[in-house]
């Protein structure tokens, strides 16, 4: 270390004899050809070499603005809209396709392709889970996740209470914003005073199967599902902060142990039991605000989330925290708010089950509601759907629209419109579906005559390598569409 300091201030020193030398012999030329010269090492000839440097430009100040669609767009015509999406539409790469596109400003549907038939929705199911949760829920509600007592001396039981993003990472910094910390409930049972020797876990706020069917327990292992169980640490991820981990095939004593640990207790004395009727709580963590929860839900695609929300529902409408509850519990919640259901036919809330069945119209539908102010009912007269008699249902289900991913930039349309149809990057919001016979697109865009027109583009029976890209170019083409 002394050598190489020593080293450094030779070197250093070396250079600036060069520089003095070099500035001399510069002064003596100059004077030996009989030309005075001063040259000044601090002068910008010096340092530039006797070049003029340009006065740096004029500061400009940053205005970013996000402007609405302007209420006089020229109206798009069924027709109009046809023949732009002639040349699309017709793709083989598309399989069994069905779509409907909706002009959002009038809510008349500008074209339709066997709209009605029920398809394999995929992950566009989680429309209809956050349009329920819009509509049955506070969107700052939370998800408690309790300790109590147990009924052994020195025994604690970790009761779920449905929420799937605990997380145990440093400073709380787990794979969901805002999540609740393991860390917390450590300190308040700390803070206590109780002895404590073991640590049971309660999983009776959910009922029934935790696999749905339809699902593939192979997705366990790719990171797409954990068994749904009513508490979880970072959505049961074994990396906790990678999306795709794999998955714990017991997601609740795993939080358990890692609660357990955390304590300085042996994990391998953690087992599953029931809380006592009304134990004494010893701690208490709540988790981020459903508005929250439903972004990164949507933006994410996370299966996980959506089943968690749809029991969230399901209980604050009296039923029971299980696949069928939820699914019970957003028919009606739909259903309530003048949505037609038929062909509707689903086994969770995620839209991972490939026995899913919805058709396209209802997915355009909820998302034209959305997006036009005053909207009240999903009924459709003819070609058109209801005008308002209520102004409430779109503004409760606008913020949908909002947690929809950004074509090109956001969550999971981040790697689309890059490469192709870059007519749609940052233009094209939607949620995507990706199943391995499935591919499906539900969103909006603005098109070239700043109208706001609502898609529903769903495909079956092709790969998703083949069908994203041509679902891509329609939305694309519907962004490019002056079709007044």
């Amino acid at each position: 270390m002394v050598g190489k300091n020593i080293g450094g201030l030779a070197a250093r020193r070396r250079r600036r004899i060069w520089i003095a030398v070099g500035v001399t012999l510069a002064v003596v030329l100059a004077a030996g050809a009989g030309v005075l010269l001063t040259v000044k090492p601090w002068t910008d000839e010096f340092r530039h070499g006797g070049l003029n440097t340009a006065a740096p430009p004029a500061p400009v100040r940053p205005a970013p603005q996000v402007a609405p669609a302007p209420s006089n767009a020229p109206a798009p015509s069924p027709a109009g809209v046809a023949a732009a999406l002639a040349g699309v539409i017709g793709n083989p790469d598309l399989g069994a396709f069905a779509g409907q596109v909706t002009d959002a400003d009038s809510a008349t549907v500008l074209w339709s392709g066997d709209a009605n038939r029920p398809m394999i929705p995929s992950s566009t199911a989680k429309i209809l889970t956050t349009a329920a949760a819009l509509l049955t829920l506070p969107d700052d509600h939370r998800l408690i996740t309790k300790v109590v007592a147990g009924q052994a001396p020195n025994e604690l039981v970790l009761v779920g209470g449905g929420d799937p993003t605990l997380t145990a990472e440093p400073e709380g910094k787990g794979y969901y914003p805002k999540s609740a910390r393991v860390s917390d409930l450590v300190a308040q049972i700390k803070n206590s005073g109780r002895a404590v020797d073991t640590i049971v876990v309660d999983t009776s706020a959910y009922t029934g199967p935790s696999m749905a069917k339809g699902w593939d327990p192979i997705d366990i292992r790719d990171g797409s599902i954990a068994p749904m169980e009513p508490v979880m640490i970072d959505g049961g991820r074994l990396q906790p902060l990678v999306e795709y981990s794999p998955r714990t095939p017991t997601p609740a004593l795993d939080a358990g142990r890692r609660l357990a640990a955390e304590l300085g207790l042996d994990p391998a004395k953690v087992r599953a039991g029931t809380a006592a009727p009304g134990a004494a709580e010893v701690a208490n963590v709540r988790s981020a605000p459903l508005r929250d929860r439903l972004r990164d839900m949507m933006v994410h695609s996370d299966n996980i989330l959506a089943e968690a929300v749809g029991r969230e529902i399901s209980v604050a409408t009296g039923g029971e925290a299980s696949f069928s509850g939820a699914v019970a519990a957003v028919n009606a919640a739909l259903s309530k708010a003048g949505f037609d259901l038929t062909g509707l036919d689903m086994q969770d809330n995620s839209g991972l089950s490939v026995d899913d069945r919805i058709p396209a119209r209802l997915l355009d539908r909820v998302v034209a509601t959305a997006a036009k102010p005053g909207a009240a009912t999903a009924v459709q007269p003819a070609n058109t759907m209801a005008r308002p008699e209520n102004d409430r249902l779109a503004s409760t289900l606008a913020p949908l629209l909002d947690d929809l991913p950004v074509a090109g930039a956001t969550g999971s349309l981040t790697s689309r419109y890059v490469d192709r149809n870059r007519q749609g990057a940052g233009f094209v919001r939607a949620k995507t579906g990706t199943l391995s016979v499935s591919s499906a697109l539900v969103g909006y865009v603005l098109d070239a005559d700043g109208r706001v027109l609502t898609f529903a583009l769903m495909s079956n029976d092709r790969p998703p390598e083949v069908s994203r890209p041509a679902l891509d170019a329609i939305a694309g083409t519907l962004r490019n569409c002056g079709c007044s």
